[in-house]
């Protein structure tokens, strides 16, 4: 019974915090990946374009632009429902790491804490850029497997008579996530990770994530013999090497944890660029994040729980803040999986004891949250609305301002568009697409 109240719950959070997503419009990328992209706009399309990178999220693609071509809604609902999904496992798995890793004293004490994270997870607005945001759908999809890996792996365990199809599940659910997204090749680290915290020795927690570390090599290898992936490898060590990257995901590490994560302040284009030297501040950054992994390392053993979040939020952060550069530093939607990691933290730390102010405190930090979630929806009804949002918040950022330039452009207002094609080109007079926007427009 308190487990059904708990799931209810859950479903009545989303959707008062998701009700605001069904305006939504077609954004950004979203013209690149789908709405100008004929190879998912039907199935024989995506059959033509195989094999590709992606072919999961592609896949999913073609089924929403089918159900109504040109129509963002169904995209959208899609990508609430893959949340909604991926809710209830991290329920079902927090609830079990909760009453394994030592932070919850009783099955009922193991509920709370579950549900809080579960609540934190959906609730959070860095998860809209994943949902609401047709293009992040591919973050939002991978989790969904990758966390019914994760969740097939931990019944395989409790099963004696049907292990072997949990195992195999597991697998196949890892696959799809390689499939949706090729940043989920972790699913084996956290696996032997959740083997750690429950105390399992190092080569049986290795010996049970072997077959999903064989699967990873077989993906590995379909990776590298595809040219697109080949492609975006060599693009990736063009725009910074390794040893820069890492330097550099420093300040995209900070970025994520003081604004997203900590202080609700999302953005869809953040002003963050590589530092040109290391200095006092990008020491002390590093020297803060070295230590809190080190934290983590040292508490797996002795508090698993605690030890287990913190490692879990590095460890999900590995594929797109690692050495492997991307265009943008940073995205709020790097957070999507890595929230799973301080939500639990949170939750355990305020739900351990039977005090009423700590889960009031929880309570008004889910409602912020939910509150907020709601609220960046309405910024995704128009791209106006978006781009307003990110001109606020990256003031100094050329791009920002010419993609609201482009918007006021669509929207049929021409003295709006040029103000902000001008701010674009004050900011960065070398911007090669905010002076051909500026020259387009009519005298």
């Amino acid at each position: 019974m308190v487990e059904r109240r708990a799931l209810a719950a859950l479903a009545a959070a989303l959707v008062a915090a998701y009700a605001t997503a069904r305006g939504a419009t077609f954004q950004f990328d979203d013209f690149r990946v789908l709405v100008d992209e004929p190879a998912v706009h039907s199935w024989h399309g995506w059959l033509a374009s195989m094999p590709g990178m992606r072919p999961l999220t592609k896949a999913s693609y073609v089924l929403t632009w089918t159900l109504a071509p040109g129509v963002a809604w169904p995209s959208v609902a899609f990508g609430v429902l893959v949340h909604a999904l991926s809710t209830l496992l991290v329920f079902d798995l927090a609830r079990r790491w909760a009453r394994d890793f030592g932070a919850a004293r009783e099955p009922a004490q193991a509920t709370s804490i579950a549900f809080a994270t579960a609540l934190l997870f959906a609730l959070h607005p860095a998860q809209t850029e994943a949902v609401t945001y047709v293009a992040g759908r591919s973050v939002a999809l991978a989790a969904l497997a990758w966390l019914a890996s994760l969740a097939a792996a931990e019944r395989a365990r409790v099963d004696g008579v049907g292990a072997s199809r949990w195992r195999a599940l597991s697998v196949a659910a890892f696959v799809a996530a390689m499939a949706a997204r090729e940043t989920a090749w972790t699913l084996p680290f956290a696996l032997v990770l959740v083997e750690r915290a429950r105390g399992t020795s190092w080569r049986p927690a290795l010996r049970a994530a072997a077959p999903h570390v064989a699967a990873l090599v077989v993906c590995a290898l379909a990776v590298v013999a595809l040219p697109a992936y080949r492609r975006l490898l060599a693009t990736s060590l063009a725009t910074r090497d390794p040893l820069d990257n890492l330097v550099a995901q420093v300040e995209a590490i900070r970025y994520l944890v003081t604004h997203p994560l900590a202080t609700l302040r999302v953005n869809i284009d953040p002003d963050i660029a590589a530092p040109l030297a290391i200095d006092a501040g990008w020491l002390a950054t590093a020297l803060v994040l070295a230590g809190v992994l080190a934290l983590g390392v040292r508490l797996l053993p002795r508090v698993p729980w605690a030890g287990f979040a913190v490692l879990w939020f590095f460890l999900a952060l590995a594929p797109t803040n690692g050495p492997i550069a991307r265009l943008d530093l940073a995205n709020d939607r790097q957070l999507y999986l890595a929230l799973v990691g301080p939500a639990f933290l949170l939750a355990s730390l305020a739900l351990r004891g039977r005090g009423r102010p700590a889960r009031v405190a929880i309570g008004a930090l889910a409602l912020a949250c939910g509150v907020a979630t709601a609220l960046r929806n309405t910024d995704y009804h128009g791209e106006v609305a978006l781009w307003s949002a990110t001109a606020r918040a990256s003031p100094k950022k050329a791009r920002a301002w010419n993609n609201l330039g482009f918007a006021y452009v669509q929207a049929g207002r021409d003295d709006l568009a040029r103000a902000a094609f001008d701010e674009a080109l004050r900011l960065d007079p070398d911007d090669r697409k905010a002076g051909l926007n500026r020259r387009d427009l009519p005298p």
